[in-house]
């Protein structure tokens, strides 16, 4: 049975196939940028971090035979971007908003200069659960191969909802994000939170970068990011600061991205590099509603530079 076959019904099934694939960077960089956030500071960096993650991990895979190797590595990578990003913040008269745009530039910058070597090699791919093995239907059983590190996404989401409501962790985290004077008084090194959260919070960007570059789209290449990193501080801004509403707002953004591919399996090419363009304007339209006078920036972390 051709995909075309199945008609209008085919449409939902690729946008769910579609949606946990593509949600999945966009969940990874934005419960980092959360962490990063909630400790009360910005990083516009994580772009760099996502492309430096998937060229490390695809670099790595294709070196090692081994693409867990690779996500470890890219993740390891983020994580030195995050402290890179955590250490410099805290020097005086720095601002965090522009140094992630450098750290951006940088990271982007880097992965292609020393990726150029690996846009042609292939590496091994990450594997994926098979859900679909109850059916015969070829799209379904496609649809249901989801990857693990979707499934990790998702844990790490509630651990973090659980760690902000109810741990110390958490708590020293909310305290540092929302008064730094309060987290001093209390004994807490305001730095050295928000060094630890960056460097966590990068190395979730890095684990996602190696999503793209080894399961999907699953290959190396200069444009594999398309923005995904800047789009997930919209993302954030969005779920409200929530790692939850996060995962929520993840599949959302995946479910826009995949409208096109779902179109197009059903025959419908007329307009497909509009709805390619579903999660940009998903990004504008979240940005025009998340400045207005009576909702903007509600539940921001009170030290963020960007809600002074």
């Amino acid at each position: 049975m051709a995909v075309t076959e199945l008609g209008w019904t085919g449409v939902p099934l690729a946008m769910f196939a579609g949606a946990i694939r593509v949600s999945t960077p966009f969940l990874f960089v934005s419960l980092g940028e959360c962490l990063t956030e909630k400790s009360g500071r910005v990083n516009l960096g994580l772009e760099g971090t996502l492309v430096f993650g998937a060229m490390s991990a695809y670099a790595i895979a294709y070196l090692t035979g081994s693409p867990w190797l690779g996500v470890l590595v890219a993740g390891i990578a983020g994580s030195c971007f995050g402290a890179i990003h955590g250490f410099i913040s805290k020097l005086p008269k720095v601002n965090d908003v522009a140094l992630g745009i450098a750290l951006m530039m940088f990271g982007t910058g880097s992965a292609f200069f020393l990726g150029k070597s690996f846009i042609q090699p292939q590496a091994p791919h990450l594997p994926s659960i098979d859900f679909g093995f109850w059916t015969s239907i070829p799209q379904l059983k496609v649809a249901l191969q989801i990857n693990p590190l979707f499934f990790v996404g998702l844990a790490i989401a509630i651990a973090m909802s659980w760690m902000f409501r109810t741990t110390r962790i958490g708590l020293i985290v909310r305290m540092t994000g929302d008064s730094s004077a309060t987290a001093l008084a209390m004994g807490y090194s305001v730095d050295r939170v928000r060094l630890l959260a960056t460097t966590v919070g990068g190395f979730l960007a890095g684990v996602g970068g190696s999503f793209l570059s080894l399961y999907y789209p699953g290959a190396w290449n200069e444009g594999l990011s398309s923005g995904q990193g800047l789009m997930a501080v919209a993302l954030v801004i969005f779920a409200r600061w929530s790692p939850m509403m996060c995962f929520w707002a993840a599949l959302l953004f995946g479910a826009a991205g995949a409208i096109g591919p779902a179109l197009q399996s059903i025959g419908i090419s007329q307009g497909y590099h509009f709805f390619n363009a579903a999660p940009y304007i998903l990004t504008l339209v979240i940005m025009i509603v998340s400045i207005s006078p009576k909702r903007s920036l509600r539940g921001a972390p009170g030290e963020l530079s960007i809600t002074r």
